[in-house]
C-alpha cells in the first residue's frame, strides 16, 4: 500500500483528478453492467454485461489503489438508467453506456502516459464498446417507422386541427372536446391504414406495426388536448401556448431517443419536424378565423 500511497503522491493535481473520475466511470459501468445483466433475457448478452461488470470492477480496485478513495454509484445515476431500460428501452440504454465507453477511452488514452495500468484498461474499454454494439437488436426499433408515421401524423394533423379551433371556439373544454374526438378518430383511422398498407405488403408482423403507430399516435393526442383540461374555459390562449409547448417537446424527446438509438442526427431531424408542424398550425390558425369571419359564428 505504501507503493501505492507514493503513486498516488507523485500524480500532478490535474492527474489526480482525472484518475479520480476514472474510478468513478469504473464505479458507475460495474453497477449498470451488473443491473443491465439482471434484466437481459438472452443469456449471452447477460454473460456479456456479467463479465464487462466484472471488468469494471477490476479496473475500479486499480484506481482505487491509487487513490485510495473507496467510492460508491450515485443513486440518482442508477436511478436515471433504471428509468431509461424500462422507458427508452434497452437499446438506448447500452446506447448511452456505448457513447460513456467512448469518453472513457478518452480518458484512459490520456492516463496511459503516465500510468501502465491505463493501457490495459483502455484495450478492455476499446472491447466493450465492440460488445455493445453487438447487442443492439430490440424489437421496438423495428418499428421505428411505425412510430414515426403515428407521432408525426398526430403532432401535424392534431396540432393543425386544434390551432384552427382554439380561437375559433375560444373555450378551453370544447377545444378539449373536439381534440379528443378527433384524435380518437383519428388513431382507429390511422391504425387501420397502416395494418391494411403492411398486410398488403404481405408482413406477418402487421397487427404489431398498427399497434406501435395507434399508440404513438393516441399519446400523442393526449398530450396535447391536456392542456385545454387543466386550464379554465377562458384561458383558451394560455392553453394553446402550453399546447405548442408541448408539441416542441415532444419533438425534442423523440428525435432524442432516435438519435441516440439509432444514430440519426438529432439536430436536422428536430428542426425539420418541428417547421412542418408549427407551419401547419400557423396556416390552420388563419384558417380558423377566416372560416369564424366569414360564416359569421360567434361562440
Amino acid at each position: 500500500m505504501a507503493r501505492d500511497d507514493d503513486k498516488a503522491r507523485e500524480l500532478t493535481p490535474e492527474l489526480l483528478r482525472q484518475v479520480r473520475k476514472s474510478q468513478m466511470d469504473e464505479v458507475i459501468g460495474t453497477a449498470a453492467y451488473a443491473y443491465m445483466a439482471k434484466r437481459e433475457k438472452d443469456p449471452a448478452n447477460a454473460a456479456t454485461l456479467a463479465r464487462m461488470s466484472a471488468d469494471e470492477a477490476t479496473h475500479e480496485r486499480v484506481w482505487e489503489s491509487i487513490t485510495g478513495e473507496s467510492m460508491s454509484a450515485p443513486s440518482f445515476k442508477m436511478a436515471w438508467l433504471k428509468v431509461q431500460t424500462t422507458i427508452l428501452g434497452f437499446t438506448f440504454a447500452l446506447k448511452r453506456l456505448e457513447a460513456d465507453e467512448r469518453v472513457g477511452q478518452e480518458g484512459y488514452a490520456r492516463l496511459k502516459q503516465e500510468l501502465p495500468e491505463a493501457a490495459r484498461m483502455l484495450d478492455d474499454e476499446r472491447r466493450h464498446e465492440d460488445e455493445l454494439e453487438g447487442m443492439l437488436d430490440e424489437e421496438r426499433l423495428h418499428y421505428v417507422g411505425s412510430m414515426v408515421l403515428g407521432l408525426n401524423d398526430a403532432l401535424v394533423e392534431l396540432t393543425g386541427a386544434i390551432a384552427g379551433v382554439t380561437f375559433s371556439l375560444a373555450n378551453c373544454r370544447l377545444v378539449a372536446l373536439t381534440g379528443i374526438i378527433t384524435g380518437i378518430a383519428a388513431t382507429l383511422s390511422m391504425a387501420a391504414s397502416n395494418y391494411l398498407a403492411e398486410r398488403a405488403e404481405g408482413h406477418d408482423d402487421a397487427a404489431k406495426s398498427s399497434a406501435y403507430t395507434g399508440v404513438a399516435y393516441l399519446v400523442t393526442v393526449a398530450l396535447m388536448v391536456l392542456p385545454y383540461l387543466l386550464f379554465p374555459d377562458d384561458m383558451y390562449v394560455a392553453a394553446f401556448a402550453v399546447m405548442l409547448a408541448v408539441v416542441i417537446t415532444i419533438i425534442a424527446a423523440f428525435n432524442y431517443y432516435l438519435s441516440v438509438a439509432t444514430d440519426q442526427p438529432f439536430a436536422r431531424r428536430f428542426i425539420e419536424m418541428a417547421t412542418i408542424s408549427l407551419s401547419v398550425a400557423a396556416i390552420s390558425f388563419v384558417i380558423g378565423l377566416a372560416a369564424k369571419a366569414l360564416l359569421g359564428i360567434d361562440v
